[in-house]
């Protein structure tokens, strides 16, 4: 048998597959007797009980041979184990199960890096036996995780899926050497703005605007490089909204889990682009689902990444009276966020050019523009030496519990769009300060100033 040290892998391996049976005929024999089949946290359950029951059989037969008994703590380690290849990660359960871990990289079943919360990369042990057997693990996950099971072969050899826990997975074979695959964790699922403020990501000041933004229904873009917190800030700002309110979300794979927090938000509609199937058929584009989102009533609708053409029915939602929407977008810089919005624009059917875009954009004569604001947030590595106004103000930081080494990411701009003229005109009005983050720019004024006072709004707010 296993020890909870070291667990047999290979013995796992075969005992989740004689779970997986057992649970395949039970849903076999449902069907015929025209019952439901078991789903969610009921097909759980009694995935345990069946797994109990296969490894008490299997303790009985070692038993029988002259073999030990386990102890109690070894036998939850192998359920445990059965239970997390069959509806968990696997051998990767461990890694997802640190906290202080973010990112997992593997570039082959024993080639595994991590990157830590304080900025420390490491490589780590192996996650399976072979890589034809860390493909099928996320072949399972693939099947299972999502309101859609996807495909992970050598005909599509590139997946995007979020688990269970909310880490978001994506995996490629066949155009690699060997397979690779990158998990990226969200550490707040459920965040606010003053968690923000507590790890020094943004002001308290900015928090309060931010707050304001949501509920006086202004169209936000959230934008940064890869792993800035573009999403735990969308987060963060979606819970500024009113629980009764109803909000679709548009994702390509299910992340923001905002279904997770009823109390929160409890008339959520999530939905999740669909790929084809193996005939090249049933595939449901984002673009299909933005539109389909503004016939389902929504008070709200929150496009979890813009990655594409679904951009253009977006911001035309946006500017026909769906106020209050939020999304989020790679960019490098603030203002290059409308340049990238262009750049999936005449990806679209209406193959906007860039002109046409940044009036969308910003609005022209007679009419509003669809985008508001554009919050930027920026990613500092660790080695990155903060310039010497910022030492002191870093300093200060760290005594309350926000780090002052390693990876930090802080919402560095604020952007106000004021208008067109040929392009999209904005204003900075929030820049950022000695400590990187953004701070109030006295110098510009805020456009809709009067509808953010109108919800509560105090200019100069500056609170800790």
């Amino acid at each position: 048998m296993s020890t909870a040290v070291g667990l047999d892998h290979a013995l796992v391996r075969r005992l989740q597959g004689q779970v997986a049976e057992q649970l395949s005929a039970a849903r076999r024999a449902a069907r015929a007797a025209g019952r439901p089949e078991l789903a969610g946290e009921d097909e759980r359950e009694h995935a345990r009980a069946v797994i109990a029951a296969v490894i008490a059989a299997d303790v009985q037969r070692a038993m029988a041979t002259g073999h030990r008994p386990p102890e109690p703590e070894e036998e939850r380690a192998l359920a445990d184990a059965v239970h997390a290849r069959l509806f968990g990660a696997g051998r990767l359960q461990i890694l997802l199960d640190d906290p202080a871990i973010e990112n997992v990289d593997i570039n082959g079943c024993d080639e595994v890096f991590v990157s830590y919360a304080d900025g420390r990369r490491a490589r780590v042990d192996p996650v399976a036996g072979t890589d034809a057997e860390l493909v099928e693990q996320v072949q399972l996950l693939a099947a299972y995780a999502g309101l859609n099971a996807r495909v992970f072969d050598d005909a599509n050899p590139e997946l995007d899926l979020r688990l269970p826990d909310g880490t978001r997975l994506s995996a490629v074979r066949r155009v690699t050497a060997r397979p690779a695959v990158s998990l990226r964790r969200h550490r707040f699922p459920k965040v606010f703005l003053s968690d923000l403020v507590g790890n020094a990501t943004i002001t308290a000041e900015l928090a309060a605007f931010l707050s304001a933004v949501v509920k006086a229904r202004r169209n936000v873009m959230i934008a940064g490089e890869t792993d800035s917190g573009k999403t735990t800030l969308l987060r963060a700002m979606v819970n500024e909204i009113d629980a009764s309110e109803r909000i679709c979300t548009v994702e390509n794979s299910l992340e923001l889990g905002l279904r997770a927090h009823p109390a929160l938000h409890p008339d959520v509609v999530e939905l999740e682009a669909a790929p084809a199937n193996s005939e090249g058929a049933g595939a449901v584009s984002m673009a299909r689902l933005v539109r389909r989102t503004l016939r389902m009533n929504p008070d709200r609708v929150i496009v979890g990444e813009v990655l594409g053409p679904e951009v253009v029915t977006m911001l035309n939602a946006m500017s026909q009276g769906n106020d209050g929407s939020l999304s989020t977008i790679h960019a490098r810089t603030p203002r290059g966020v409308f340049d990238r919005i262009a750049t999936y624009a005449r990806q679209a059917e209406e193959r906007l050019d860039l002109e046409a875009t940044h009036q969308l954009i910003a609005g022209g004569e007679g009419g509003t523009g669809a985008l508001d604001f554009v919050v930027f947030l920026r990613k500092t590595r660790p080695g990155t030496p903060p310039s010497p106004d910022a030492q002191s103000e870093i300093a200060a930081l760290s005594s309350t519990g926000a780090p002052a080494a390693g990876t930090r990411r802080v919402l560095s701009s604020v952007l106000e769009v004021t208008g067109f003229d040929q392009r999209v005109q904005a204003s900075e009005v929030f820049t950022p300060g000695p400590d990187g983050r953004a701070h109030r720019n006295d110098a510009v004024a805020i456009g809709c100033l009067s509808d953010l006072i109108a919800v509560g709004y105090e200019p100069g707010y500056t609170a800790t």
